[in-house]
């Protein structure tokens, strides 16, 4: 199983000014610290780093570009892969051409390491892009097999239902041959189903739901995918899944990095942005199951600690998180995305954490592999012949 990591440049409130110069501080010492710990990661032997594209999200995810900070990497990094994760395909966000160039650019300017993921997003950003929310998945699943074909042809055109296109030769062609590898984000079973089927890789999240609910999507994901018929020509049968994760060399170093501080302000944010900007837009039915445990999580009404105990989430000592991340290849997850600066960790304790992760993890994970494919070609070299 490989490490990952998953960035999205937090600026957590409350700023240390009052605005503009509190929310400009924060984002400049979020995108320079976040810089300088993935081109650590990169020495530490992280496969890949995926950088989000969120629009208006306050404190949180300060990240609407991800192209820029993904072609600066390019050049100051050498073997982490760069992922997209995720590009907002339907229609309204963007136009298919200029995601097929802009992710074709950061595979040339790479040398082809481009991971290239695709998403929807949620109402709170489809409503102020004016996207139609009840055919945004067709036109997620429409805009992806444009940009393959964009890719894949000299000139391209188009005269669909969606897209009016004449033809035009899109440049630069992709690093990657035929382009690089397509993965999904998805938050449901119905969605996980729809990667496997589309043979897109599947980016989901064990943040707020025990490996128990971890391994059904993979069951679901995988047999959907042993049927698939590729959306983009490509299959990539693979799994992501990211979660808050903190290593440290021990857990009386906890309360000095501010990790349950970090923790705490995560699941409260998250639970007062959604009431705040997603719940109306949830069916009612929806709405009347989701609002007591959204208030309660708003309201810090949780122990923190049993998202460590459950697995939820990975943090501990190198021993303990090796533990944890082999949990998560137990229930069939390739690779973990590691969201390791959140909420108020100090810089200095996560470039600790990456360390920690690429000095012992990231090696005890490859021999585990190694011991594991050893055996099964021991097995296999058992069998009668037949």
């Amino acid at each position: 199983m490989e490490l990952g990591l998953l960035y999205e440049f937090e600026a957590p409130q409350p700023w240390e000014q009052p605005h503009p110069w509190g929310q400009r501080n924060a984002e400049r010492k979020s995108y320079h610290d976040a810089i300088e710990q993935i081109v650590l990661a990169d020495r530490k032997g992280f496969h890949t780093a995926w950088c989000v594209e969120h629009h208006f999200r306050e404190g949180r995810s300060h990240m609407p570009c991800s192209e820029a900070v993904l072609g600066a990497l390019s050049q100051i990094t050498r073997d982490i892969r760069l992922g997209f994760g995720v590009t907002l395909l339907p229609h309204e966000f963007i136009h298919p051409a200029r995601v097929a160039e802009k992710v074709a650019t950061v595979d040339v300017l790479s040398k082809g390491r481009v991971e290239w993921g695709i998403g929807r997003s949620t109402p709170m950003e489809q409503i102020a892009f004016g996207v139609d929310i009840p055919r945004s998945k067709e036109k997620m699943v429409a805009a992806a097999r444009t940009i393959a074909g964009m890719w894949r042809e000299e000139y391209y055109e188009e005269d669909s239902e969606f897209l009016k296109f004449p033809a035009r030769m899109i440049t630069p062609k992709p690093w990657q041959d035929p382009h690089p590898p397509c993965w999904m984000a998805a938050s449901s079973l119905e969605s996980a189903r729809m990667a496997g089927e589309n043979g897109l890789g599947l980016l989901c999240f064990s943040i707020m739901q025990p490996l128990s609910k971890m391994a059904e999507i993979v069951g679901i994901y995988r047999e959907a995918a042993a049927r698939a018929v590729p959306l983009t020509g490509v299959s990539t049968n693979r799994i992501g899944s990211y979660t808050l994760v903190h290593c440290a060399k021990s857990r009386g170093d906890f309360e000095r990095n501010k990790l349950w501080e970090s923790m705490w302000w995560w699941y409260t944010t998250v639970a007062a942005f959604l009431l705040k900007w997603e719940f109306a837009h949830l069916p009612k039915e929806a709405q009347d199951k989701a609002f007591p445990l959204l208030k309660k999580q708003a309201d810090g009404d949780f122990d923190i600690t049993k998202f460590d105990e459950e697995d939820m989430v990975i943090v501990g000592t190198p021993e303990e998180c090796l533990a944890k991340f082999l949990k998560y290849e137990e229930v069939g997850v390739d690779q973990v995305l590691c969201y390791v600066n959140f909420g108020h960790l100090t810089h200095e304790s996560v470039l600790e954490s990456i360390s920690l992760l690429g000095d012992y993890v990231i090696p005890e994970l490859k021999k585990a592999g190694a011991a594991r494919i050893a055996r099964s070609l021991e097995a296999s070299l058992a069998l009668p012949a037949g």
